[in-house]
């Protein structure tokens, strides 16, 4: 039996070049695929009424350490120096396999509750076989569309960080890939969390990129972030390895040279950047403008709610803010006019949307509003006093909501927030982060 749900009378921004933008249109959804998106449509359908609401692709993370959510804003002011010691060599060795399941848990129903309904988790945390099993599995409950990302354990920061020689465990990623997902077709898929040249030798960084290249998992490493990394070199130490290719993501990317530029975008490799926590923590300038200008299709990500907050809106702004702010002062020093590629509110939905559902690895599913394309669909309050009254549509979700205006989610043609609220087990997601916030606390006291 077909399943049907109507979205009537939304301002529909597709993100489709094809279809474009409604201002008063429907969305219907059969069997948890877009079937259609016009003007007006008459089905038999359970409807819900999008007057009054902006409805836009759901919003892609492309990378976030869903496991800190225990830790929320435990390291408030924190550089990413500091982060190392206080959150790896700190908090990371004492989480169990219950923190992980809590913390990924209310992880992902807080990014369906802002509005995200992608979500790359970089999972570094595994510190026995049980914690990816956990991590899967509270992903799975949330309901979200994801990648996990297999990474490293995290029990010394000497051991994991520092020209390390312990290796991602082989047999347990194949492990994982056999019995979690055997198929790329489903909700949850699978990448590798790999910490790349200078934090590990070179036999580990090439063990782990031949381990993804043989199960056909893509990869996803940091590059170029502030002093601690920014003068590896790391993209050229990967191309001096034979190892670039299109099944890897470069995460922040704020000290490349030139040449690792050229390097990255000749391989096809896709670039993801955390704007509030590069301008915040020291990693550096996020370089949203710089990608685009070597011709790559930059996405956005939270990366540490230890220090930044966990939605998608907080991301446009400060990619938004940060780069026009430098562009805008390096060309009035240069008496230059500001280039074309400068940033605007419509292009930051594009790099929130069908850019992250590219860098995921996901365009041919998500990211659009596209008939056949699997039905992430949100839904923007519009009438809400810090939304309305609306001139521009894409303007008022990059610049002017917030998560409250949240009003519907859905993912895979499954509601997931309804009237401003999750459908799923609020209360349990946050007694058992909650509780995993004590036991760890707890732990660390007794240390």
């Amino acid at each position: 039996m077909t399943v049907r749900t109507l979205l009537r009378a939304g301002h529909v921004i597709s993100m489709d070049p094809d279809i474009g933008d409604l201002p008063r249109g429907d969305v219907l959804i059969e069997d948890g695929r877009v079937a259609a998106v016009r003007p007006e449509i008459s089905a038999d359908a359970e409807v819900l009424d999008m007057s009054g609401r902006i409805v836009i692709p759901g919003f892609v993370d492309t990378h976030r350490h869903t496991w800190e959510a225990s830790i929320r804003g435990v390291a408030p002011d924190a550089t990413l120096d500091d982060y190392f010691v206080d959150i790896l060599d700190t908090f990371a060795p004492l989480y169990t396999p219950e923190d992980v399941y809590a913390a990924n848990l209310a992880g992902a129903l807080e990014c369906l509750n802002a509005g995200i309904t992608t979500l790359v988790d970089w999972s570094h945390i595994n510190n026995t076989p049980e914690h990816p099993d956990a991590a899967i599995r509270a992903l799975a409950e949330s309901g979200i569309r994801a990648q996990y990302a297999y990474g490293s354990a995290n029990t010394s920061l000497a051991d994991y960080w520092f020209e390390s020689k312990i290796a991602i465990p082989g047999d347990d990623v194949r492990r994982i890939r056999a019995e979690h997902f055997a198929s790329d077709d489903s909700l949850l898929t699978m990448g590798l969390a790999t910490r790349g040249p200078g934090f590990c030798v070179n036999d580990v960084v090439t063990a782990e990129w031949g381990l993804a290249r043989e199960l056909d998992i893509p990869l996803t490493v940091h590059v170029g972030m502030g002093r601690l990394a920014g003068r590896f070199g790391m993209v050229k130490q990967l191309h001096d390895l034979g190892l670039l290719g299109a099944d890897t993501t470069y995460i922040h990317c704020c000290y490349l040279s030139e040449e690792e530029w050229r390097m990255v975008a000749d391989s096809g490799g896709t670039v993801s950047v955390a704007p509030q926590v590069e301008t915040q923590m020291g990693h550096g300038w996020p370089p949203v403008m710089k990608a685009i200008e070597y011709g790559l299709r930059p996405s956005l990500s939270i990366d540490v709610v230890t220090t930044v907050p966990g939605d998608m809106f907080t991301q446009i702004r400060a990619a938004f803010g940060a780069e026009r702010a430098r562009v805008n002062a390096e060309s009035w020093q240069a008496d230059v006019p500001v280039p074309d590629t400068m940033l605007t509110a419509r292009r930051m939905l594009e790099i929130a949307t069908l850019n992250g559902a590219h860098v995921a690895g996901l365009e041919d599913r998500t990211g659009s509003l596209t008939p056949g394309k699997r039905a992430d669909v949100v839904a923007i309050d519009a009438t809400a006093l810090n939304v309305a009254p609306v001139h521009d549509a894409a303007a008022a979700v990059t610049l002017s909501a917030d998560v409250s205006n949240v009003d519907t989610v859905l993912v895979d043609g499954v509601i997931r927030k309804r009237d401003g609220k999750l459908t799923g087990d609020v209360a349990r997601a946050r007694r058992l982060v909650e509780e995993s916030r004590d036991r760890l606390l707890a732990a660390k006291a007794a240390r």
